[in-house]
């Protein structure tokens, strides 16, 4: 069976269409080509694209067989298909950041920085992805473009805010996709889908020419379908640059030669806040992966509680203060569920912000001291594995909450301090959910080398063919 064969019946990893591209076994266009039918086939009960570029799609494909046949090598992703959630700046188009607020915008003059550098790699943007307005929110129902569908089971939620992105991934519409993670927008919609989900360090990747949700928690990066591919495209995005004050000038730690060698220290099981308020299924995957990286100590985080809070106020505040202008001039344009929590968050004192601000410090200091004894912290990604489409509360520690506000209850307070995380998929349920491999500021080559030895073992599984 060729690749494009299985391509057509199974998606291959980014890996093993790079390399049959690179090789000339398989044609570029060849490849978007039928990838573009599939998105016509599937996307419309699935709603993850918002635009498909299928003209700039099928010349990038052409422009890389051409490199090929001149024995020119297009780069390590080679006509590797790959999405991105529709705050990243495409040029020539609006970047609405899923609002019709936006509208009126001019068109970006240029890709965002992550998307130039992949296409330098030789990846291929096939399209933009859905989300929750202006990434305040957990499901992808967005009023403006409608409810991105869970391609495991349609009638359930795909996560948010980069909801489209994490499903067009696993419905094997893109190879991998780009997201945004403020309070849990990339590890809660990879817990909800069954994928490999990246966030790394706050200010590990430059956020250049994506549109903001709040500035001192905004972070960038991929979801994929194994660990290798995870990992290579994390490799090929990192680098400083100017257009982000918050990004760091280091030099970036490759992952994808250290992926089979052993963590340098011991693994603990997140307890307190990050198990009591997970379900049965989830402290169980958790369980699991902690029995197969050896953790066998427990760590509490007493802060965790007020660190979720003071997430909470800056996230409110500071959206507020994004959108104040046009919350004044042009409320009814909003969606309305994230009017409202933009309104109230204008409305918060100057006094509880900064004590947010206090609280930041405090409980990074915490959970640094976690990490002077281990090299890795485990806990469920979500409270539970995804809810329906709608469903106003899930069930938490005993107690129905409302849903849109609770689903990142686990992974608020970890964003809040900058943590890298790779969310891993386990399935020992109806519906995956993910399990967050947290590892110190800026050791994302611990989490993906955990993560790829969890893949390794058969605990941790991306999905399975999409049907």
């Amino acid at each position: 069976m060729t690749v494009l064969q299985e391509e057509l019946k199974r998606p291959e990893s980014a890996t093993a269409v790079a390399w049959a591209v690179r090789t000339g076994r398989l044609a570029a266009v060849t490849l978007i080509e039928s990838l573009l039918e599939r998105i016509k086939a599937l996307n419309p009960r699935l709603n993850a694209f918002t635009r498909v570029l299928a003209d700039r799609a099928l010349r990038e494909a052409r422009a890389i067989d051409t490199m090929v046949a001149q024995g020119r090598d297009p780069g390590p992703l080679a006509g590797v298909p790959f999405g991105v959630k529709d705050n990243y700046d495409v040029a020539g188009l609006v970047t609405t950041a899923g609002s019709i607020v936006n509208g009126d915008r001019p068109p970006a003059v240029e890709d965002a920085v992550l998307v130039r550098r992949l296409g330098r790699a030789g990846a291929i943007l096939v399209g933009t992805q859905n989300m929750d307005e202006f990434a305040y929110g957990f499901t992808t129902e967005n009023a403006h473009y409608g409810a991105t569908h869970n391609p495991l089971d349609p009638v359930r939620t795909a996560g948010g805010s980069s909801g489209g992105s994490a499903a067009s991934v696993a419905a094997g519409l893109c190879s991998f996709a780009l997201g945004t993670d403020t309070n849990g927008s990339i590890r809660v919609p990879s817990s909800f889908c069954g994928l490999f989900g990246l966030k790394p360090t706050f200010g590990r990747l430059p956020r250049t020419g994506t549109f903001p949700f709040v500035h001192d928690l905004d972070h960038l990066g991929p979801f994929a379908r194994e660990v290798a591919d995870l990992s290579l495209v994390y490799d090929l995005v990192q680098g400083h640059d100017p257009g982000d004050l918050a990004c760091a000038d280091i030099a970036p730690e490759p992952t994808q030669g250290t992926l089979g060698k052993p963590l340098p220290g011991p693994a603990a099981l997140l307890g307190g806040w990050f198990d009591d308020l997970a379900d049965p299924q989830g402290r169980e995957a958790a369980a699991l992966v902690a029995k197969a990286l050896g953790a066998t100590a427990r760590v509490t985080l007493p802060g965790a509680v007020k660190a979720r809070a003071a997430a909470f106020v800056l996230t409110c505040a500071s959206g507020g203060n994004l959108h104040f202008e046009a919350l004044r001039d042009r409320a009814g344009d909003f969606d309305p569920a994230t009017r409202d929590r933009l309104l109230a968050g204008t409305l918060i004192p100057a006094n509880a912000v900064l004590q947010a601000q206090r609280q930041r410090a405090l409980f990074h200091q915490e959970v640094l001291a976690a990490f002077r004894r281990h090299a890795l912290l485990i806990a469920p990604a979500t409270p539970c594995s995804a809810p329906l489409l709608g469903q106003p509360t899930i069930r938490v520690a005993g107690e129905d909450l409302p849903t849109r506000p609770n689903i990142g209850l686990l992974t608020q307070p970890l964003s809040f301090v900058g943590l890298p995380v790779v969310t891993v998929p386990v399935r020992n349920g109806t519906m995956p959910i993910g399990v967050q491999l947290i590892a110190p500021p800026w050791r994302e080559d611990l989490a993906l080398r955990a993560a790829a030895r969890l893949e390794r073992d058969g605990v941790a599984r991306g999905p399975g063919e999409f049907v």
